[in-house]
């Protein structure tokens, strides 16, 4: 098992300041295998739990977000591994899968969005040749609120099975405001920036563009959206796999390649 690389990650320590904002960044990348979760929960909520995994319902996997060598980045990624059976969510609940890493509570407030403050999110993702979505929900990363009604997603980006298989965009969990085909999104790395003004009326863009030629595959801006609900208290992001199981037959065990998750928080 490997020492937490202090130089592999910072951990909220680029600060840039003018007259008026003070900006907060937070990365966190692979740095090689072994204490995974460590290094997650070390960057995302220091001494709690920033990872969400199936691992007490199958042990004999053992870890489900590992980190291995990428052969096109030429560095580390995270592997998130999801199997059909016997997966499911957290051994609270049969009908869906979750793998996922998360702030929350514990996190530290540079990485909570509250109102009138502007979040950046950016990181990498790939998905493996075929990826196969449920016909209900595979969710690769939701931003949810806390406090209040919290229950539903803010945003979620999501593939979702169909004629055409599909990465969506979804507002509020009902509105699909933005969506591509999902086969351009598979065996390829991609980065995906997502800048949130939080607010009733708050502003919202994501872009996410193939690594190897800057083409933009998913676009959409909205200076006039809500972005965390009145009796919600802030905001936070998850990344990884979150789908249903409703029809098992649908699904295949996956691999989702991650890498370099960044969070920047501009504040007046």
């Amino acid at each position: 098992m490997k020492k937490l690389n202090k130089a592999a990650y910072l951990f909220g320590t680029l600060f840039f300041t003018t007259a008026f904002f003070c900006n907060a960044q937070t990365l966190l990348q692979a740095d090689g295998p072994g204490n995974t979760y460590e290094l997650i929960n070390t960057v995302l909520a220091v001494g709690k739990e920033a990872v969400e995994t199936p691992d007490c319902a199958h042990d004999t996997f053992g870890r489900h977000i590992t980190e291995v060598m990428d052969a096109d980045l030429n560095k580390y990624v995270f592997a998130f591994s999801i199997h059909v059976i016997p997966d499911n969510d957290r051994c609270q609940k049969e009908d869906r899968q979750r793998l996922e890493i998360k702030t929350y509570e514990p996190s530290p407030d540079h990485l909570k969005g509250s109102n009138g403050e502007i979040v950046t999110y950016q990181w990498k993702f790939k998905l493996p040749k075929g990826f196969q979505p449920s016909t209900s929900f595979t969710h690769l990363h939701q931003i949810k609120a806390v406090g209040g009604d919290d229950g539903m997603p803010i945003i979620t980006l999501s593939a979702k099975k169909g004629k055409v298989n599909k990465l969506n965009l979804v507002h509020d969990n009902t509105n699909i405001v933005a969506s591509a085909d999902l086969a351009d999104f598979e065996n390829t790395w991609v980065e995906a920036t997502e800048t949130i003004k939080v607010g009733a009326q708050g502003s919202y863009s994501m872009s996410i563009k193939k690594l190897s030629n800057g083409k933009e595959l998913l676009s959409y801006s909205n200076p006039n959206i809500m972005t965390i609900r009145a009796d919600n208290t802030f905001i936070r992001p998850k990344w990884g796999i979150y789908r249903s199981l409703k029809k098992m037959e649908d699904l295949r065990d996956e691999t989702v390649l991650f890498a370099d998750f960044s969070i920047t928080e501009e504040t007046n």
